[in-house]
């Protein structure tokens, strides 16, 4: 046999055994090629105008290097050291290092850059699809083209060719140090397996799990008024992210061990066959992949967590936007609304206006907060609010003696919660006027323009409002003490009720707002970071299912005299498949199970912060990525499956 055949034999039998890792590699490329694709693409111009598009891809097509990078990099150390016997056999036969590593340049050479255009080809022929992906989550309305760039291409191949010579330089440096002796005692090395808990990874186990729990607890308590201070603040979360890493780590190296030692001991030695298969199996080879783990584990959660939040504020944008502004346009001139309403009547639009007047007062309701954030500029005791009547509100009417507070911003009531009841003074320029403060209503009466920073409306009886109407003062009012909101009775015609709004210059004039407008840039930017998130998500989902498959692979490999041994003592494919089968859910439902525990307490901690609504959102997030997950696992079952099926 001469050494192309050889290295095509090679190369036929990598390609059978590595089809995963050819799949992720065209996979990567497809993804990257049609990234940055989109950075180059002429109808990417309508989406860089207002969410700064090109700069956000052109960074996330970065972070897509480093995921691959380090995905293909990984993936060849197993591949290099599950060929280490193959190394040094070749060795034995006389052939030196450099030849050998000629060898194996020429058969990555062929699968790499052969996945490569592959991966390019697919690239291309799926780049509309993600730039009408990219417009639908944005809302951006343009023509979407298949366009090939030859910028792209070059780029993409550039990347791919740095990333393949690291692979070589790796490669390299494995046989220059590698003996023959050690060649042949690599994988039993790496998968060495422990028969015996110690006392340090006993305690390792509980510690895992005691700063795990810790950092939930803390994130828990993040903005529930036991940190007062910014410092206290971030120190709160810089120990959060140690702990949850930390117990993250260690919770791999012994806390699994631990645990199903102490569900072994409690089964006084007697396993079934499937427990052997699964439990036994998981908890003496999950340490020794600890770190990896690890990192799998942390990158999914901040994966999960981020696409969770891009989500709830993208499934929030017209409940934000309403409580932004409570009608459909918000104007604050007579005069604006005067032409925007003729405007409307000119092209047959109907409409309803509501007009509230509005004055702001200083009121003291140091009564009602017993806890607030020390750096807020926010004085409970002096507080400028905005006051109208109740009058101007058909939900709520008010005795004299009462005051109610309404449309307090989220974010704001997580820092300073207000109390049910208490006594409150609304101070004019020279009266002040004491309140029962009778609760908390979430309705938004009136535009941002007036509540500042989120902070409520209080509504008052009519006759207190004249009061504090004649006495306010100058000096806390703002540019206007009018709100008009316009409503459009047809949604059908908002579209064009917002052109209208556009044309006549109302809004062009600072402070008045279009909810529809809001709604659309806030679908803009969150769109975009959800494009971005998933897209790396997806990317990392690929790569580290990847990666765990890979190394069920060789463990499946390194078994198989095992199964073996147990068909020829009489167990069926079915009784060694059911083992194999609580095996892979333990091996990909733990960092799963882990990952998804660490996005949730994330965003549970403040999700408040980026929209309205946070189950339907999250549990969407949460349950496409585990349905995208388990395809790994139940890969790996299927190939565990072929490996039995051959013990015989």
């Amino acid at each position: 046999m001469n050494i192309n055949q050889l290295i095509f034999r090679n190369i036929k039998k990598n390609l059978r055994n590595y089809y995963l890792y050819v799949f992720a590699l065209i996979f990567s490329s497809a993804l990257y090629f049609a990234f940055v694709t989109l950075q180059y693409d002429p109808s990417m111009d309508s989406v860089e105008g207002s969410v700064k598009g090109e700069a956000s891809i052109r960074a996330a097509s970065i972070l897509l290097v480093v995921i691959v990078s380090i995905f293909l990099l990984y993936a060849n150390t197993i591949f290099i050291k599950r060929r280490s016997k193959e190394i040094g056999l070749f060795q034995l036969i006389g052939m030196t290092k450099s030849k050998i590593f000629r060898i194996l340049s020429i058969e990555n050479l062929i699968l790499y850059f052969g996945s490569l255009c592959i991966g390019i080809f697919a690239g291309f022929s799926f780049s509309k699809l993600i730039i009408l992906v990219l417009f639908k989550t944005t809302g951006v309305d343009a023509i979407a083209s298949l366009r090939f760039s030859t910028q792209a291409l070059v780029q993409t191949v550039i990347v791919f060719s740095a990333i393949y010579l690291l692979i070589m330089l790796t490669n390299y440096i494995f046989i220059k140090k590698q003996s023959i002796l050690a060649l042949f005692r690599v994988i039993s090395l790496t998968e060495g397996k422990v028969k015996k808990l110690s006392v340090w990874e006993i305690t390792m186990g509980v510690l895992g799990l005691i700063f795990i729990i810790t950092g939930y607890y803390i994130s828990s308590k993040l903005f529930s008024g036991d940190f007062t201070t910014m410092p206290e603040l971030f120190g709160a979360m810089i120990v959060i992210l140690a702990s949850v890493i930390l117990g993250t780590y260690l919770f791999y190296k012994g806390s699994v061990s631990f645990i199903f030692n102490v569900i072994r001991k409690r089964k006084e030695g007697y396993l079934s066959i499937n427990e052997v298969m699964s439990l036994a199996s998981v908890m003496f080879r999950m340490k020794s992949n600890a770190l990896l783990l690890t990192i799998i584990t942390t990158v999914s959660a901040l994966s999960i967590a981020l696409l969770c939040l891009a989500y709830i504020s993208y499934y929030s944008a017209e409940k934000t936007a309403k409580d932004h502004i409570p009608h459909d346009f918000s104007i604050i001139q007579r005069d604006s609304a005067d032409q925007f309403e003729a405007a409307l009547k000119k092209e047959k639009i109907n409409y309803t206006e509501t007009s509230i007047e509005v004055i702001q007062a200083t009121v003291n309701a140091g009564q009602l907060v017993d806890r607030r954030l020390d750096e807020l500029v926010i004085d409970p005791k002096a507080m400028p609010l905005p006051l109208i009547s109740d009058t101007s509100v058909e939900w709520i009417d008010v005795s004299p003696e009462e005051t109610v507070f309404t449309g307090y911003n989220d974010l704001l009531q997580k820092f300073m919660p207000l109390k049910n009841s208490g006594m409150i003074q609304i101070k004019g320029k020279t009266e002040v006027i004491s309140q029962r403060y009778d609760g908390l209503r979430q309705e938004h009466p009136v535009s941002w323009f007036f509540t500042g920073g989120g902070v409520p409306v209080a509504i008052v009886d009519d006759t207190v409002f004249k009061r504090i109407k004649k006495d306010m003062d100058p000096k806390v009012q703002k540019e206007s003490n009018l709100y008009i909101g316009v409503n459009i009775k047809d949604n059908e015609k908002l579209d064009k009720a917002n052109e209208l709004f556009k044309a006549t210059g109302t809004y062009e004039k600072l402070y008045n707002e279009s909810r529809y407008e809001i709604s659309n840039n806030q679908k803009k930017n969150m769109g975009l970071m959800m494009f971005i998130v998933g897209f790396l998500g997806l990317t990392f989902l690929i790569t580290s299912g990847c990666i765990l498959y890979f190394k069920q692979m060789d463990e499946g490999e390194s078994e198989k005299p095992n199964y073996t041994i147990l068909r020829k003592l009489g167990y069926t494919q079915g009784d060694l498949l059911k083992g194999i089968q609580y095996k892979q859910l333990f091996n990909f439902g733990i960092p799963l199970m882990i990952g998804l525990l660490h996005s949730y307490f994330a965003v549970q901690s403040g999700w408040f912060l980026f929209g309205a609504e946070v189950w339907t959102p999250m549990f969407i997030v949460m349950v496409v990525y585990t349905v995208l997950y388990s395809i790994f696992g139940l890969l790996s079952v299927l190939y565990y499956k072929k490996v039995i099926n051959e013990a015989l």
